[in-house]
């Protein structure tokens, strides 16, 4: 395999979201046994866009932007500047901590779009970057992608309940052996674990201390349940100049297909990442940016409502599971990740995922996309139909009793 050949086969998309359909499940077939389980077929490598009603006023917002013609469709490589103006505004709000200038922020194509950008304007051949594990699928191969140096940290997430467990020593060592750069979800996806405020303190102090740029992804960190408490890291005191985050709307206002990503913080960084942007897209999709002007500005109750539907989802998905002798899973506190760790089974995993979609119509996400030694794990998103999904977990259930 030649050098380009290798880069892009590292990585790996099979499994991201939508590509199910494109996987071969034969080699499983031979191992299956018992009769198909029979119900609605539930995608749990993404959220329903189709079980929840997009946020208020979205679609006219982007009607609006398509009539507007040329000068919505043809904006700045940063996006269009009363809506940056606006999303400055609103996001300084929502952060706690005021941007200074719309030009520290720039539009993308969603928030993978966005990571992409950050990534490309920090990371080159050689630079080492911490990353979290498990954490994002694509932090890893965006790495790999820009030809830096991994250095994995732990997250025990399953020993904690009022932290994520990131270990910090481990943090501390990646920047003392030259980490110039970490990247990392929160809400962590996909635990759906929440970093404490000392943890983000400590996350702060120590980048601070050793001149580390951070790129935070915070995409659900609208989607909060009661209970616990979420830092920002940009109001955490870490200086600016070297902080990009990540956010946007997606699962819970439904909006993941606008496409749609923010992110903001150094002018440094961000004037990298529309120069890169210039090359790869131009900009974020004009008409779509519209749908901006209505986003962090739903009706009273709106936000609570989505956060409750989405907990009670939760909660029955997790009181099925739980359910399940050997199967440890920790209670997500924001997002709709569920990262359950399987009992030992007489498939491997990768038979046992393969098992779920053929013979009971659940697809879901292989824990090793998060991280090498999560092989017997799996990641649902219950951003869907609440029956349909509750339906799915029992026959998850009954399939785990099967191959135990």
């Amino acid at each position: 395999m030649t050098p380009i050949e290798q880069k892009f086969a590292d990585l790996a998309t099979e499994n991201a979201p939508g590509q199910e359909v494109r996987l071969t499940l034969a080699a499983s077939a031979g191992a299956l046994v018992g009769d198909p389980l029979v119900g609605r077929p539930v995608d749990f490598s993404h959220g329903d866009v189709d079980a929840f009603l997009p946020s208020n006023g979205a679609f006219e917002a982007f009607a609006a932007g398509f009539r507007q013609g040329g000068s919505q469709a043809y904006t700045e490589y940063l996006g269009d500047a009363g809506i940056r103006a606006t999303m400055a505004a609103r996001l300084g709000t929502f952060t706690g901590v005021s941007l200074t200038s719309d030009e520290d922020l720039i539009l993308t194509p969603g928030t993978q779009g966005a990571l992409f950008l950050a990534m490309g304007a920090l990371v080159t051949r050689g630079t080492k970057v911490a990353i979290i594990e498990p954490d994002y699928f694509a932090n890893r191969k965006l790495v790999r992608f820009f030809e830096g140096e991994l250095m994995p940290v732990a997250m025990r997430y399953l020993e904690h309940e009022d932290r994520s467990g990131i270990d910090l020593d481990q943090l501390e060592s990646a920047f003392k052996a030259g980490a110039e750069v970490l990247v990392f979800s929160n809400p962590n996806n996909p635990t759906g674990v929440i970093y404490s405020a000392a943890e983000i303190a400590a996350v702060a102090d120590l980048a601070s201390r050793y001149g580390a740029h951070v790129i935070v992804d915070q995409l659900y960190s609208r989607l909060l349940y009661p209970g616990r408490h979420y830092t920002h890291l940009r109001a955490s005191g870490m200086a600016q100049d070297n902080l990009i985050t990540i956010i946007g709307p997606s699962k819970m206002e439904s909006l993941s297909g606008f496409r749609l990503g923010v992110a903001f913080g150094s002018g440094r960084i961000i004037d990298r990442m529309a120069k890169l942007q210039a090359i790869v897209s131009l900009r974020a999709a004009g008409y779509s940016q519209a749908v901006l002007k209505v986003w962090l500005s739903e009706p009273e109750g709106w936000v609570r409502d989505r956060i409750a539907r989405h907990q009670a989802i939760r909660d029955d998905l997790l009181d099925i599971l739980r359910g399940v002798p050997g199967l440890a899973v920790r209670t997500p506190e924001a997002g709709s990740y569920v990262f359950p760790r399987l009992p030992r089974l007489t498939l491997s995993a990768q038979a046992f995922i393969g098992a779920l979609r053929m013979q009971a119509g659940v697809t879901v996400t292989p824990g090793t996309e998060f991280g090498p030694h999560f092989h017997d794990s799996i990641r649902l998103n219950y951003s869907q139909d609440h029956a349909a999904t509750l339906a799915a977990g029992e026959r998850l259930a009954a399939l785990v009793e099967r191959y135990r």
